[in-house]
């Protein structure tokens, strides 16, 4: 909001609140010094309220404490009272915006745009009035008692009663109002655009709830002028609030505003002027409390049956949103599960197909309309699936597995294929058990794999048995040439087969790798319960053996006791031996590797941490050294194929877990993965003594070598070369 509106929306209020307090001073009784009503002050809630967030709050507070002032001294108040009077006045404002911020932040004039909607509401207002009204009545009594002395109960009852009646018949309406103008859309600039707006919306009201409205108008009249004018002296004061009532049950709430504040000034209006059942009350205070009891009972009544009808309507508005919403969404699912290439079904806790999808049915066949699938189901090696072992039946106990794999004969028996079925428990809102089955056809997975096994085969074959005659027979001439003469000529063939060597080694350790990283991906994998500690240890004993025989630093392993894991033994032999292998490869010449093998157990998981103390990883490169192909150190001398890191990452990612690499503190790099472990009662598995390591020169004997291969003859040698 510019300055330029808040001032004029504070000169506004300002004269609003100048003209409440000239009505309040009227309806002072004659018979006494005890006002009526007190309007001021729920005019000076809605000002403060409006004004909340205006810049110039100093001058609305200014505005209020000067004419509050200037009105007191006017009356008779005295310049010390009335200055008491007017901060007492500024006082009940703003407790009543704080104490409304504090509870009811959401309402527009306490930091929010919402109107008045629950009953909850409406009387947290009253209870935040009556505080308002006493701490403002502090201030008022305290300037009573020094400018006249002891003030009387009376006194400080009018107070409360004309404050309490005022700014919350006053600030209700006002609060309601404003969150009405707040909420709409795009608010009119002008006066023509308002009036437009109000023509539009009375259009767009029905002829019979315009005759409604005219109706409840006409019978408030007719009620308010028997009840005060024409009642024949009899106290006919109460069947008023029928039409209150009638008012806010049917009409709008705005109107029902309107109207308590219409029928609220008329009852002043008649006690002032002697007519009604009220005016004939002798005592002055018990005139004015009956009267400020009648005007919060007809605002209350109202707004209480207004705002809960409200309410009501708008839960159920709501309720039915939420069935639409819920209509499109399971239509959504359907559509969803229909269109699934899975066989999806839902399985009771007695083993019933209760909903299948149209792939599951096709998949199924006619026995799954039956709703039993289970004589057509086997192991892979076509052994029957006891019903106990079914998963969906383990699914319904409530147990957790991994998918299986499964044959599904058809009808007929002449084909079968392979479903891989996932279950999940399911538990209806009864406690019944059930499971949500999923079935995927892996039938051609299978099959590919089991091509690309025979490939991989092929390749280990066709591929590494000409290393093997390679290396062989570049040993056999690597001795005919340590035994001829020295010669420059010797000296050069030595080096081209050193470097043939060289090449063989490199060519069989990508071989290797490109073998175990198609596996990685490929393999079944066969969970089970892994003693990482005696799987550490025993690669260890391989690796220091190896080191050993090669003249080479024996490393030195520290284990702790680790957990144990449920994963695929040879997948975590495989990564644990990669892991390992690096930290010794990668150490600086000269220096003994150290390797730190930890585990932190943690919500059903295992953290395994591989510490070393070699070379390290260059900054940047910790994550692409799990790309494939990719060697962090290309040009230091440490041979390798980049595929190490890589198969690491696949095999960890297949048991769902997740692997990095950072910098050791003391040194070196890190590595550490996390696989799921074990349960506790499960059996550990019997690990095989690890093979001697692979990616070496393969050595020949002399005596299998004399056996398998002979020198060639030199026209054989000049065939090969050509």
């Amino acid at each position: 909001m510019s300055t330029r509106a808040s001032l004029a929306r504070t000169t506004a209020f300002a004269g609003l609140y100048a003209a409440a307090f000239i009505v309040g001073r009227m309806t002072v009784m004659a018979d006494s010094r005890l006002a009526l009503v007190w309007p001021a002050a729920g005019v000076a809630v809605v000002w403060f309220c409006a004004q909340r967030r205006a810049r110039t709050r100093w001058v609305d507070v200014a505005a209020l404490t000067t004419i509050a002032w200037t009105g007191n001294i006017v009356t008779g108040s005295g310049l010390l009272l009335g200055g008491m009077l007017a901060a007492a006045n500024l006082m009940m404002a703003v407790v009543f915006v704080g104490l409304l911020s504090r509870f009811r932040p959401t309402l527009w004039g306490a930091g929010g745009t919402r109107r008045l909607s629950t009953p909850w509401e409406l009387g947290s207002l009253l209870i935040i009035a009556a505080v308002a009204a006493g701490a403002g009545a502090v201030l008022s009594l305290t300037g009573l008692w020094l400018a006249t002395g002891p003030v009387p109960t009376v006194v400080y009852a009018d107070w409360m009663a004309r404050n309490v009646t005022g700014m919350f018949v006053i600030g209700t309406a006002g609060l309601w109002l404003g969150g009405t103008a707040a909420s709409v859309p795009a608010r009119p600039r002008s006066l023509r655009g308002w009036w437009h707006a109000i023509d539009r919306a009375l259009r767009a009201v029905p002829a019979l709830r315009v005759a409604e409205y005219l109706a409840v108008v006409l019978c408030s009249v007719g009620a308010y002028l028997i009840g005060f004018v024409y009642d024949g002296g009899l106290p006919l004061g109460f069947p008023l609030i029928v039409v209150t009532v009638w008012a806010a049950l049917r009409l709008s709430t705005t109107f029902v505003v309107v109207q308590n504040l219409t029928l609220g000034s008329a009852v002043v209006w008649f006690i002032l002027h002697g007519e009604g059942p009220m005016a004939t009350i002798a005592d002055p205070l018990m005139r004015t409390l009956v009267a400020q009891m009648f005007v919060v009972l007809i605002t209350t009544v109202g707004l209480l049956l207004a705002l809960g009808r409200d309410e009501r309507a708008a839960l159920l508005a709501e309720l039915a949103a939420q069935k639409e919403q819920a209509a499109r969404h399971g239509a959504l699912m359907d559509a969803v599960i229909d269109s699934m290439a899975d066989g999806l079904s839902v399985i009771d806790a007695e083993g019933r197909i209760t909903l299948l999808n149209p792939a599951g049915a096709r998949m199924l066949g006619p026995a799954a309309v039956v709703g039993d699938v289970r004589p057509r189901l086997s192991h892979l090696d076509g052994s029957p699936i006891a019903a106990a072992d079914l998963p969906s039946t383990r699914a319904a106990r409530g147990e957790s597995m991994d998918p299986l794999d499964v044959l599904v004969r058809d009808p007929d028996g002449r084909d079968t294929r392979v479903f891989r079925v996932t279950a999940t428990p399911l538990r209806d809102d009864n406690g019944a058990h059930g499971a949500v089955v999923l079935y995927h056809d892996v039938t051609a997975e299978r099959r590919q794999r089991d091509q690309l096994a025979d490939f991989a085969g092929v390749v280990a074959h066709d591929l590494q048995s000409p290393l093997t005659v390679v290396e062989g027979w570049t040993e056999v001439a690597t001795e005919a040439l340590d035994a001829a003469p020295a010669h420059p000529a010797i000296d050069r063939s030595r080096d081209g087969l050193t470097r043939v060597t060289h090449a063989a080694t490199r060519m069989r350790g990508l071989i290797n790798d490109l073998l175990a990283y198609t596996s990685t991906r490929d393999a079944d994998l066969a969970p089970a319960r892994v003693d990482l500690t005696e799987l550490v240890r025993d690669i260890t004993a391989a690796r220091t053996d190896a080191a050993v025989t090669a003249g080479q630093p024996v490393p030195q392993v520290v284990v702790d006791a680790l957990d144990p894991v449920h994963a695929d033994a040879g997948a975590v032999r495989q990564l644990l031996d990669n892991l390992i292998g690096n930290a010794v490869k990668y150490t600086a010449p000269g220096v003994t590797p150290r390797i730190t093998v930890t585990s932190t157990h943690r919500d059903g998981t295992v953290r395994i941490a591989v510490a070393d103390n070699g070379i390290g990883i260059p900054a940047g490169q910790h994550e692409a050294i799990f790309d494939n192909f990719h060697r962090a150190h290309p040009t230091t001398g440490y041979a390798g194929t980049g595929l190490g890191l890589a198969i690491c990452h696949r095999i960890v990612a297949r048991h769902g877990g997740t692997i990095h690499a950072e910098d050791n503190p003391g040194g070196g790099s890190r590595f550490a993965f996390t696989l799921p472990a074990a349960e506790p009662d499960a059996p550990a598995l019997v690990l095989p003594t690890t093979p001697a390591p692979s990616g070496g020169i393969r050595r020949i004997p002399k005596s299998a070598r004399a056996a398998a291969i002979s020198l060639p003859t030199r026209a054989e040698a000049r065939s090969l070369a050509a």
